[in-house]
């Protein structure tokens, strides 16, 4: 029954064919007018989220997606999700201060066997199970200096967030997310690099501030044998990245997943 509807679907298509350019210009008109009003809608809706107060504990990534990414022409926002991925086995991760959930669903899901996303405030929690729901991605309440979700788990991912607890706090949740991982798991994620001229609000509540690459390795690297930093630099912002594990992390020698030759210019 279904290979006849096909068939009759496709034979429906070919006669079809001369009306095709009509069709296009339609649908690229219909499509043009989407993208600008998805676009305007997100705009408006970053405005009133953040000019108006009190600021929300996250940001809705749909706006990078429909807005922001047009207008900047700017991947910075989607490296997280990019770097992150490279280190996924396609086991079980924990993402901490998971905020709307948008990098749990469009980045790791497809990756993972069974995502646990975590963060502390209840509407970002309601706002992740609304937007970015997912059949492998279970959204979970807790703070994770107190009640980190249990388990053992192939990755653990936390972005944007460590530079927001004390130092004490820091080192008991890299003691913690290292009771979680398995054996081989891997930690990673990223921090922003503190500036003289940065002036964003959101820095205001920050607690530790990472000025270097070595400042993060310092923190890293009494917990894990394995550990890569590395940033990148936009005009705004300094990101720093990694990935750290007592087992093989992305770009590393036993990392099966790419091949380099050594140059004269290499050491």
């Amino acid at each position: 029954m279904l290979r006849r509807f096909k068939d009759i679907l496709l034979n429906i298509l070919k006669k079809l064919k001369p009306l095709k350019p009509i069709f296009e210009w339609i649908f690229s008109l219909e499509a043009a007018v989407a993208s600008r009003w998805a676009s305007s809608a997100y705009h408006r809706l970053m405005t009133i989220q953040w000019v108006i107060p009190p600021q929300p504990n996250y940001f809705d990534h749909h706006i990078d997606l429909y807005y922001k990414w047009l207008k900047s022409r700017s991947p910075l926002w989607l490296e997280r999700g990019v770097f992150g991925t490279l280190a996924l086995s396609g086991g079980d991760v924990l993402e901490l201060a998971c905020g709307d959930g948008f990098y749990a669903r469009n980045f790791y899901s497809l990756r993972s066997r069974r995502i646990i996303a975590c963060d502390y405030d209840p509407e970002v929690i309601k706002t992740a199970k609304k937007k970015n729901s997912s059949p492998n991605v279970e959204f979970l309440l807790a703070d994770i200096r107190t009640d980190m979700p249990q388990g053992k788990y192939d990755n653990v991912v936390f972005d944007a967030a460590i530079d927001y607890f004390t130092l004490s706090e820091i080192n008991k949740t890299m003691t913690d997310i290292k009771e979680r991982l398995t054996e081989k798991g891997v930690f990673n994620g990223y921090v922003f690099v503190e500036r003289k001229s940065d002036e964003n609000s959101h820095r205001e509540y920050k607690t530790y501030k990472f000025y270097n690459k070595e400042g993060l390795m310092q923190i890293l690297s009494p917990h894990f044998k394995n550990v890569i930093v590395f940033e990148t630099t936009y005009s705004d912002r300094i990101n720093l990245y990694f990935w750290a594990s007592d087992g093989v992390i992305p770009f590393t020698p036993s990392w099966p997943h790419f091949i380099s030759s050594k140059c004269n210019d290499f050491p």
